[in-house]
C-alpha cells in the first residue's frame, strides 16, 4: 500500500499542502518523494512490495512527464516484454509499466489493466494532469477544488482537510482529464447473461477464483492472510495453502467473551495446515480503538466502525509482531453472491440491482475498511473476490441461479468448491455471520452500551437535528457522526449514507445493519 498525492496547479499554500501529504506516511513508511511537474507537484509515500530496490521509488518521469501510482498491476511482465524494445526499464516495479504505456495508447490504457490502482500522471506534452482509479475503487482516491478552482487528488481524504472546501471520493472506474470525469469501465453493468447450467457456471467460478488469488500471491515482500473462518476468507485461504510450498501464515481475532469465529478459524488452520496467530481483545481495547479507527477510517457509517475494530486490531497486532507486508482478504464475496438479508429478495431482477447497486458503493464501505485498517497498520490489502475477470463473470451469472432457492445462501460459491476438499463440509456449509458480529456479539454490545451512556434521551433528539445529511437514528449512530465531525468536519457526503438492508423489502425493514436483527439469522452466530 502506498500514497499518493497532486496539486494540478499552482499551491496557494505549499507549506499546507506539504503538510497534508504527511498524514499518509504510515501508508508508505519506506521512502518519500514531492517533485514539483508543470505549475504542480506530485508526491507519493513508497511501500516497497513489488521491485523492492531503489530504482523503484515514484514519481515516475519519461520525457518530463511523471506518474505516481498506489497499485498493483497484474500480468505487468507482458506489458514490459512489448514496450521493451522502444523503453528500457530501471526496476522490478509494476508501476513502471504506466507512462511508456500512456505514451502509446493515451488513457485507453486504463481500460486495459488488469489492477488495483489509483494514480496520477502529468502528461508534459499537453501540460495536463490526469488521474484515474480502478473499476471498483479498491484503491483509494479523493479529490477536491482550492479556492482558485484548482483540483487536487489524493489517497486519503485527511490528506485534502483544509485545503479544499468539499472533499469527495474519485468514481470508480473512470478516469479524469481537462476537468471531465470520463467512464472507462462500468463493471456492475452486464449487457446480458450467461447461459449456462449450474455445474459449468460453478466450475468457472471456482476457476476464476483460483487464478485471483494465484496472481496476489505474487509479491517481492512477504505475505500473510486474515482468516475469520467464515466461508470466504476460509477458500482464499485454502486455495493459496495449495498453491505455497510452505504453510501459510493465518490471522483470526476475537473477543476474550465470546468469540465466535475463533473456533473455526482453528478449524480451517488445522484443516489447510496454515502457520495460524489467534489475537485475543477486550472490552477496553474495542472502546479505546473507537476514535482512532473513526479517525483514521473517515467514516460514520455503523457497519463499516464495528467491523473496522477488529480489523483494525488485528493489522495492528500483525504489523507489530510480525514481518509480513501483504495481506490477502475475504471482501467482495457478499457483493456478488448475497448476504443474509439479500435471502429476502422479490425477484431474480432485484436481486441483481441490489448487487450492482453494492458493488458500485462498495467503495465507501467494506473496501474502505479494509483499504485502512491494513494500510494504517502499513501493509498492504489483496482482495482476490475482487478480481476483474471473477467480478465480471459473477455479475453476468443469471440472477435467477443466484437467488437463495436452496435453502443456503451462496450456494453457488460453496457447490463450486464441494467434494474437493478445499474445506471441511461444516465450514464450506457454515451459516454467513457479519464479521462485526462473529468476532464477538460483546463487541458491539459494549459498543452501543457506550454511546446509550454517553447521550441522555434529551441529547439525543436535540442532537441528531444538526445533520441534515445522513441524519443518526440511534445514539450509536450519532456517537460515531460526532466523532467523524471531528476530524472530518462538514465533508459527510464522501459517504453516500449507511450500509443497510434493502429496506424496500419485506422482513428488512430495521434499524440496525447487523445480520442478527433479521428474521433468516438463525445459526448464524453459532
Amino acid at each position: 500500500m502506498c500514497s499518493i498525492i497532486g496539486y494540478c496547479g499552482k499551491p496557494i499554500d505549499k507549506e499546507a499542502f506539504e503538510e497534508g501529504f504527511w498524514r499518509t506516511l504510515s501508508r508508505g513508511p519506506d521512502d518519500s518523494r514531492m517533485i514539483e511537474v508543470g505549475q504542480g507537484l506530485l508526491g507519493f509515500h513508497r511501500l516497497s512490495i513489488m521491485g523492492l530496490h531503489p530504482e523503484g521509488m515514484q514519481p515516475f518521469t519519461l520525457n518530463g512527464s511523471a506518474v505516481v501510482c498506489n497499485g498493483e498491476i497484474y500480468g505487468f511482465e507482458q506489458f514490459r516484454m512489448e514496450l521493451s524494445p522502444e523503453y528500457t526499464f530501471k526496476s522490478d516495479s509494476d508501476c513502471e509499466i504506466l507512462l511508456p504505456l500512456y505514451e502509446k495508447y493515451g488513457c485507453y490504457m486504463f481500460s486495459m489493466l488488469d489492477a488495483e490502482f489509483a494514480c496520477i500522471l502529468y502528461d508534459a506534452k499537453e501540460d495536463t494532469f490526469i488521474a484515474a482509479r480502478d473499476p471498483i475503487g479498491i484503491r483509494p482516491l479523493y479529490y477536491g477544488y482550492d479556492p482558485n478552482g484548482t483540483i487536487l487528488f489524493a489517497s486519503e481524504p485527511k490528506n485534502l482537510v483544509g485545503l479544499v472546501a468539499q472533499i469527495l471520493p474519485f468514481p470508480p472506474g473512470h478516469y479524469y482529464k481537462d476537468e471531465v470525469f470520463y467512464c472507462y469501465c462500468d463493471i456492475a453493468a452486464v449487457k446480458s447473461y450467461h447461459k449456462q447450467d449450474m455445474e459449468t457456471a460453478c466450475c468457472n467460478i471456482r476457476e476464476k477464483l483460483i487464478a485471483g488469488v494465484q496472481k496476489r500471491l505474487v509479491a517481492d515482500a512477504k505475505v500473510g492472510f486474515l482468516l475469520s473462518g467464515g466461508l470466504d476468507s476460509s477458500l482464499v485461504c485454502a486455495i493459496a495453502a495449495r498453491e505455497s510450498s510452505k504453510p501459510i501464515q493465518t490471522f483470526a481475532i476475537g473477543m476474550r467473551e465470546d468469540a465466535i469465529d475463533l473456533k473455526y478459524a482453528r478449524q480451517v488452520a488445522d484443516f489447510i495446515g496454515s502457520d495460524h496467530t489467534e489475537v485475543i481483545i477486550s472490552r477496553e481495547m474495542v472502546l479505546d480503538a473507537l476514535e482512532p479507527v473513526v479517525e483514521l477510517l473517515g467514516t460514520f457509517d455503523i457497519t463499516t466502525i464495528r467491523a473496522s475494530i477488529g480489523m483494525y486490531l488485528v493489522c495492528k497486532y500483525i504489523h507489530e509482531n510480525t514481518d509480513i507486508r501483504v495481506l490477502l482478504t475475504g471482501e467482495i464475496s457478499d457483493e456478488l453472491f448475497g448476504y443474509k438479508y439479500t435471502d429476502f429478495a422479490p425477484s431474480a431482477d432485484a436481486f441483481q440491482k441490489e448487487a450492482k447497486k453494492r458493488i458500485q458503493e462498495l467503495h465507501m464501505y467494506d473496501v474502505l475498511r479494509a483499504d485502512r485498517c491494513i494500510s494504517v497498520n502499513s501493509l498492504e490489502a489483496r482482495v482476490p473476490f475482487g478480481d476483474l475477470d471473477f467480478v465480471k463473470y459473477v455479475m453476468a451469472i443469471d440472477p435467477e441461479m443466484k437467488l437463495n432457492k436452496y435453502g443456503k445462501g451462496k450456494y453457488l460459491l460453496r457447490h463450486a468448491f464441494e467434494g474437493l476438499g478445499y474445506l471441511p463440509d461444516e465450514i464450506l456449509w457454515r451459516e454467513k455471520a457479519a464479521f462485526s458480529d462473529a468476532v464477538g456479539h460483546s463487541m458491539v454490545d459494549y459498543l452501543k452500551a457506550f454511546a446509550e451512556k454517553y447521550f441522555t434521551d434529551a441529547e439525543f433528539e436535540a442532537e441528531i437535528l444538526e445533520y441534515d445529511h445522513a441524519r443518526p437514528f440511534t445514539k450509536e449512530s450519532l456517537l460515531y457522526r460526532e466523532l467523524f465531525e471531528k476530524y472530518y468536519p462538514n465533508q459527510s457526503q464522501m459517504i453516500i449514507g449507511f450500509w443497510m438492508p434493502n429496506k424496500d423489502w419485506a422482513g428488512c425493514n430495521v434499524n440496525d445493519p447487523s445480520a442478527r436483527v433479521l428474521s433468516n439469522y438463525g445459526a448464524s452466530g453459532k
